[in-house]
């Protein structure tokens, strides 16, 4: 049985860890080479794309910091020069430290929106390189919508984002490419783990499944806005908060 994105190509940016990495092993399982990015920790990436290949996938790893948009022009041509074409871009990779707005230092602000700038470059150079049927997705954040206290600039920069993505489908949609944002609530990673436990207790008490979401969850959503039925979805943000 022929598996949905047999034949294409995804490049998951942060994908050593957290819900990228969920997303390229999901991506692998629906058929997709992917590319598997990281930043910091190559034994991290290694092991992604060594159980993709385990599993009878196919994987490569590529390093780069996405706010150096030097890096992410070399992300893209390495995707396309290993695995032959790019077909799908998921936007993932973000830093996310917490400050409430009178704690923002400059560097902060700076790093932050770097980040969103090579986001936007990347989605640029991506759809230069696809072909009809191509997918961009960007992770962004339900703090957009709650307008988080203490994270004032992470939300920005991902509002950002979600703009960019809605010029991008407009511009991409004759092309039959897609560009769409999926923005998770809180969800269960290492990096949360670690976070006040009075955050992660209003997150599960705020969401109809009073839980925190699994990398999975995220994972499948994006999975599903990849694929061939997502084909009349773009310019959206789709909510996967479990009902915030």
């Amino acid at each position: 049985m022929s598996k949905p994105l047999t034949g294409k190509v995804a490049l998951v940016t942060g994908a050593s860890r957290g819900i990228g990495r969920a997303i390229a092993e999901r991506l692998a399982r629906d058929g997709a080479a992917v590319m598997v990015h990281y930043m910091s920790s190559e034994a991290a990436a290694r092991e992604v794309a060594g159980k993709i290949v385990a599993a009878g996938g196919k994987a490569d790893i590529v390093q780069g910091d996405i706010a150096d948009l030097d890096a992410v022009a070399r992300i893209l041509a390495t995707t396309k020069d290993r695995l032959g074409r790019l077909d799908i871009l998921v936007n993932n990779a973000a830093e996310g430290p917490r400050a409430n707005f009178d704690k923002v230092t400059v560097e902060h602000y700076d790093r932050l929106f770097a980040i969103t700038r090579g986001t936007f470059f990347a989605m640029q150079g991506a759809a230069r390189m696809m072909g009809e049927g191509g997918r961009i997705v960007s992770i962004t954040s339900a703090a957009v919508k709650s307008c988080m206290a203490d994270a004032p600039v992470y939300a920005a920069s991902k509002a950002a984002i979600q703009t960019f993505s809605k010029a991008f489908s407009r511009d991409l949609g004759e092309r039959g490419i897609t560009v769409n944002c999926v923005a998770p609530g809180v969800t269960d990673t290492d990096m949360v783990r670690g976070g006040p436990v009075a955050l992660l207790d209003s997150a599960r008490k705020g969401n109809a499944f009073k839980r925190l979401a699994d990398t999975t969850d995220i994972a499948d959503i994006v999975a599903f806005v990849c694929s061939h039925d997502a084909r009349w979805l773009t310019g959206q943000v789709v909510g996967a908060d479990g009902g915030l």
